[in-house]
């Protein structure tokens, strides 16, 4: 067993190293199998024994911890509900149903005519930024570009407002808190029910808006409501999973992409000699330091692997972030290289469940990282080291210091 070596990691659990069978870890609430190398984690990616319906247990296990848990309140079952009836929580045909509503703002066409706008919410970011004679030329990147970049794309895609509620950062931080936990505490589970509950009441009112622009995906699924192929609670899981997962996965990748650009100059350096190399290179950003470090599978029928037999009923973490670094599958994986061209990394899944926004985010990644290119090439680390969140499922920044020189100062 090894436990991988990164810089200030947040209490990473020990996991097996690539190709040792699935180890049994109690650190998962009350216990579950750990499965790490590359081939193991695709498999249970695609395999239909592996569910993730695994919402109720989950939020069971954070009510229970609470100091007289008692009978569940509505609260608490409004809760539990939105969270069983999101894409992410579903299997099989009731999956396929509603991710067909959601996956039309995702076509090819949708996302090319989003291009224009983040180019254009990213160059607003950095022309504040480099105006701002606070900044003195160093800024926290993840506040002031990794944060409102991702928050304001998801919400133009929706057909939201110009500008989303100044609380909703909050809300998705709370409800990381507690996704990204493996055993959700009693405040954590208190915390994102709040939060869950005030994003459903700015859905409700946002679907019910007159003035809803035809084109987003707000609009689409306010019409798969009133076509009655969603119910209202189905239409608000949705709308808050597009919002949360579009935000904290894109936030986490720029803030560990450019990180990993500037912790390796010569990658910074050939990539801008070479921009045409941006893709793969975000590419390499998600298999080096993925924003999504794990995630989690009920076991529907016994299983065996690596001559370990898996119970039915057990949970099942497959380990993402150690299953891209697999030395079987990857050559030299602790290696930050743009120019890696061995094959699809698993960070964004595998499967029926394979992200659903993933060339938005792969989108968003390379205008981001090409306009900061042209607006700051010579940006360095700042003296202040960067910190990160205690969530052991997400890879994510607190905070990241840089320092640029300007093109107003040059």
């Amino acid at each position: 067993m090894i436990a991988r070596e990164w810089p200030e990691w947040p209490e990473w659990p020990v996991v097996p190293a690539g190709g040792q069978p699935p180890v049994w870890s109690e650190a998962y609430c009350g216990g579950a199998w750990l499965l790490s190398g590359y081939e193991e984690v695709c498999a249970a990616l695609r395999d239909p024994r592996f569910s993730v319906r695994r919402a109720a247990r989950w939020i069971n296990s954070g009510m229970a911890a609470q100091p007289d848990p008692g009978a569940p309140t509505p609260e608490q079952l409004r809760f539990k509900r939105i969270f069983a009836r999101s894409l992410l929580f579903l299997d099989g045909r009731a999956h396929r149903r509603l991710r067909g509503v959601v996956n039309t703002g995702f076509k090819p066409a949708d996302l090319q005519q989003q291009a224009p706008v983040i180019a254009a919410i990213a160059e607003r970011l950095i022309a504040a930024i480099e105006i701002d004679d606070d900044a003195r030329d160093e800024f926290d990147f993840v506040e002031r570009f990794a944060r409102p970049l991702p928050a304001l794309v998801i919400a133009s895609l929706m057909g939201l407002p110009a500008s989303v509620p100044d609380a909703f950062i909050a809300w998705a931080a709370d409800l990381a808190a507690f996704i990204g936990s493996p055993t959700p505490d009693a405040r954590q589970t208190l915390v994102a029910r709040q939060a869950m509950a005030d994003m459903c009441d700015f859905f409700s009112h946002a679907l019910a808006a007159p003035d809803m622009p035809a084109n987003g995906m707000l609009a689409r699924i306010a019409e798969a409501r009133q076509e009655r192929r969603l119910t209202q609670m189905e239409a608000l899981a949705q709308c808050c999973t597009l919002l949360f997962a579009g935000y904290e996965t894109t936030r986490n990748l720029l803030g560990n992409g450019l990180l990993a650009l500037l912790r390796h100059p010569d990658q910074w350096a050939a990539l801008q000699s070479e921009p045409q190399r941006l893709r793969m290179a975000v590419r390499e950003m998600l298999r080096y330091d993925s924003p999504v470090q794990y995630t989690g599978r009920r076991l529907l029928d016994d299983v065996e692997i690596g001559g370990r037999r898996l119970r039915r009923g057990d949970l099942a973490i497959l380990h993402i972030g150690a299953a891209n670094h697999d030395p079987r599958r990857f050559s030299d994986p602790d290696r930050f290289d743009i120019g890696r061209d061995e094959g699809n990394h698993l960070s964004f899944g595998h499967g029926p469940h394979v992200c659903l926004g993933a060339a938005l985010t792969q989108l968003e990644a390379e205008i981001a990282f090409s306009a900061l290119m042209r607006a700051m090439p010579e940006m360095t680390l700042a003296a202040d080291a960067p910190t990160w969140q205690t969530t052991s499922a997400y890879r994510a920044l607190e905070r990241l210091p840089v320092a640029f020189r300007s093109r107003t100062h040059a």
